[in-house]
């Protein structure tokens, strides 16, 4: 079954944040910001986590702006939430078992982790749509072990706060991350994980992606549309993009029929399929800001929710330093 089209039919509405950083580009007549590629790696050193309840999500909403940001210099890292145990596996036919889908899923996030240049993958192992039966004090701390661990700067995931989300692992995770964003960077919570070496580390930034998102900022991930396209053609048990553009062409040379978008083999059937079909809303978002593919966030900025340093002070800093006599 199709998941729905996330991105397309949605009217762009937000507000800039006013907190200035060295990678913004010029707001849009709406205000949207519209962040575009930035040459070489000017985040290097920095460290980027994309969090999704199920294998499907980043590859959906957000791979584009993964992979742009990691080419820009983040240590990229993935965490799946859930096994994905009970959720629709089309590449295993009508209903996979258990076993079935929580292998292929598994697999299928692995590849992805892989496409997106991150450096490792983490899988969370919650029982699909299962989620708000979860501790949400016990996922919180995970996710604070993680953004410790890792030392992440830069969340991308669902918004907490978005409109019209049906699914509960949705936002579950996304709230359980909103706040180990924050509780990470605290040295009374969970203080025994420094005994293990580890550090307080609030995250200073956020993506945050939903099916009616309150867009604050809009990424161009033109030049990253192939990875895209490679991503979502990798997630092959979940997804609604892998196997059909292959599927759509055995079935039509059954019927002595064949569809010149789809080429002469499945991988280039598949690959032509994502673009054309699943890559509608992306294509779609581009257009009304003028660029060819774009992703969409509700982008909470460094120094707007108490992060490790408002960079207002660090632009003062830059100015008015002085050695020491």
């Amino acid at each position: 079954m199709l998941r729905r089209n996330l991105l397309s039919g949605f009217v762009a509405a937000g507000t800039l944040s006013n907190l200035p950083g060295p990678e913004q580009q010029p707001a849009t007549a709406s205000g949207v910001f519209l962040e575009r590629p930035l040459a070489g790696q000017p985040h290097k050193g920095k460290v980027l986590l994309a969090l999704q309840a199920h294998s499907d999500d980043i590859a959906l909403e957000a791979s584009g702006t993964v992979a742009k940001l990691i080419e820009e210099g983040y240590t990229g890292y993935l965490v799946r939430a859930t096994n994905d145990d009970m959720g629709d596996s089309p590449g295993l036919g009508t209903a996979g078992t258990i076993g079935e889908n929580v292998l292929g899923n598994e697999r299928d996030t692995a590849r992805i982790a892989e496409i997106l240049g991150c450096r490792r993958h983490f899988d969370l192992n919650y029982s699909n749509h299962r989620m708000a039966d979860v501790s949400i004090n016990e996922l919180i701390c995970r996710l604070i072990l993680i953004i410790r661990l890792v030392k992440a700067d830069t969340v991308v995931c669902w918004d907490p706060w978005a409109h019209d989300e049906e699914n509960p692992d949705h936002y579950t995770l996304a709230k359980a991350v909103e706040a180990a964003c924050w509780m990470a960077g605290r040295a009374h919570d969970y203080p025994e994980q420094f005994a293990a070496g580890l550090e307080p580390k609030e995250v200073q930034d956020k993506y945050y992606f939903a099916r009616r998102p309150e867009i604050t900022r809009v990424v161009d991930i033109s030049k990253q549309i192939d990875k895209k396209v490679e991503v979502n053609r990798a997630n092959v048990a979940k997804g609604p993009a892998g196997h059909l553009g292959s599927r759509l062409r055995a079935e039509l040379a059954k019927r002595h029929q064949r569809l010149p978008l789809l080429g002469e083999d499945d991988s280039t059937a598949d690959r032509n399929y994502i673009r054309e079909f699943v890559m509608t809303g992306s294509r779609e978002l581009g257009r009304q800001y003028g660029v060819e593919y774009a992703e969409a966030f509700h982008y909470i900025a460094p120094g707007a929710a108490g992060a490790d340093r408002d960079p207002r002070v660090e632009n003062y800093v830059r100015e008015h330093a002085v050695p020491l006599k």
